[in-house]
C-alpha cells in the first residue's frame, strides 16, 4: 500500500500510478497520438516559461475560489473529463468524484465513465452532505435523440454545464494501444453513460459515434435544447474562437485532449494568449493540458485562463491511492497554486497578469 503522505508531487504520484497498474493500462493512460510530440510539448512548454514576481504588495491572505458560469471552485483548479476510471480503482468515478467533491472544485464526468452520470452525482453529493458541482462532458451523436437523452441525463443529475469535445471527427490512432491490442474494456465494465438510451432497451450499451458531420449547426441545435451552460473543448484556431463567441458559445475548454487526437498542434499554454485576445475576455477560458505545478497554474492565469484542468494526474493518483490519491493529487496543486500565488506578490486571480511570464512556450 502507498503511504500518499510521503508523495511530494505529482511526478511522485505518477511513479505510484504507473508501479501500481499493468503496462497495458500505463499505456493507455500515458500514450498519445502518433510520434506523442504535442503531448511531451503541453508540459515542456511550461518549461520554458519564466515567472517575474512582484515584491512588497502587502497582502496577507490569498482568495483562491472562483466562480465559473454559476459553479463555485475553492480554487481554479478543475478535473477534466478522463474516461474509463475503473480500470484503474474498482470504484472509478465514484471515487474521484468522492475526491473532487471534498476538495470543492468542479468535476466533468465523461461521456465515456464507467458509472453512470447520476450515480456519480450522488456519491459527490453524500460525500460533502449535499453540495457538489459536476459538469458532463458530451460528444454530440449523429442522432440527435440520443444526444438529447444524454443531455437530459445529465441535467436530471444536476450537472451544471455541457462540456461539448469538438476535436473528434474521428478517434486520434494511439500506437501502444496498436502494439498492446488494447481495443476494448474487459468483460464487467461499459460506458454507462450510454446503457439503454431508447425506450424498451435494457443492459444495451451503445458506442460513442465520433462523427466527421458534426458542425456548427449542431452546436446551434444543442442550444436550443437545453438551458445549461454550454462550453467547447477542444476548439484552437482563433477564428474558430471567434465563431464560438459570435455564436454564443458560454465558455472555452481550451484543449489539444491531452495530444491523443491530432500530433503535432501546439500546446495549449503557447495558444492561452492568442486564444485569450480572439475571446476578448467575453467568456471564460479554462486551459487543459501539462499542468503538474502550482507555477504552471499561475502562469496559465496570468497569461488569461479562467482556471486550468487536469487529467493524467488524476488518474495516476486514482491509481495508486483510490479516492485518497485523488485526494493527495488535489491537495498538492492547491499547495503550490498557493505558494507560487504567494511568492508573484499576488492575493487573488486578479494580481496575475501577463507582465509576470516571460519568454515563450516555443
Amino acid at each position: 500500500m502507498t503511504d500518499l503522505r510521503n508523495l511530494v508531487n505529482l511526478a511522485e504520484i505518477e511513479a505510484a500510478g504507473r508501479a501500481a497498474l499493468d503496462p497495458v493500462y500505463v499505456d493507455y493512460i500515458a500514450g498519445a497520438a502518433r510520434d506523442e510530440i504535442t503531448a511531451r510539448a503541453n508540459e515542456t512548454a511550461f518549461a520554458r516559461l519564466q515567472l517575474l514576481p512582484r515584491m512588497l504588495r502587502g497582502s496577507h491572505k490569498r482568495e483562491l475560489a472562483v466562480n465559473l458560469l454559476g459553479s463555485s471552485a475553492s480554487m481554479p483548479i478543475i478535473v477534466s473529463p478522463t474516461a474509463f476510471h475503473k480500470l484503474l480503482h474498482p470504484d472509478g468515478e465514484l471515487a474521484t468524484a468522492r475526491a473532487v467533491a471534498a476538495a470543492d472544485t468542479i468535476m466533468i464526468v465523461a461521456m465515456a465513465a464507467t458509472v453512470a452520470v447520476d450515480q456519480v452525482a450522488a456519491a459527490a453529493r453524500a460525500a460533502t452532505g449535499g453540495r457538489a458541482s459536476l459538469w458532463f462532458q458530451l460528444y454530440i451523436q449523429p442522432d440527435p435523440e440520443l444526444t438529447e437523452i444524454l443531455v437530459r441525463r445529465a441535467s436530471a443529475a444536476g450537472c451544471e454545464a455541457l462540456v461539448v469535445t469538438v476535436d473528434s471527427p474521428t478517434l486520434g490512432v494511439n500506437e501502444r494501444n496498436r502494439r498492446n491490442g488494447f481495443n476494448d474494456l474487459p468483460n464487467g465494465l461499459a460506458c454507462e453513460n450510454l446503457r439503454d438510451l431508447r425506450d424498451g432497451e435494457t443492459g444495451h450499451v451503445r458506442q460513442i459515434v465520433m462523427s466527421p458531420e458534426i458542425s456548427w449547426t449542431h452546436i446551434e441545435w444543442l442550444r436550443g435544447i437545453t438551458t445549461l451552460p454550454i462550453l467547447l473543448k477542444g476548439l484552437l484556431h482563433p477564428e474558430d474562437i471567434r465563431t464560438a463567441v459570435r455564436l454564443g458559445v458560454d465558455g472555452l475548454v481550451l484543449s489539444n485532449h491531452g495530444g491523443r487526437q491530432l500530433d503535432t498542434v501546439p500546446s495549449t499554454i503557447e495558444l492561452l494568449p492568442e486564444v485569450a485576445a480572439a475571446t476578448a475576455g467575453r467568456i471564460p477560458i479554462v486551459l487543459d493540458g501539462g499542468i503538474r505545478r502550482g507555477t504552471d497554474v499561475v502562469k496559465a492565469l496570468a497569461l488569461g485562463a479562467s482556471a486550468v484542468g487536469i487529467g493524467r494526474p488524476v488518474l495516476w493518483g486514482l491509481a495508486c491511492g483510490g479516492e485518497a490519491g485523488v485526494r493527495r493529487v488535489l491537495e498538492l496543486l492547491r499547495e503550490e497554486y498557493d505558494h507560487a500565488l504567494t511568492l508573484c506578490g499576488g492575493a487573488g486571480i486578479r494580481d496575475l497578469t501577463a507582465d509576470l511570464v516571460r519568454g515563450t512556450p516555443r
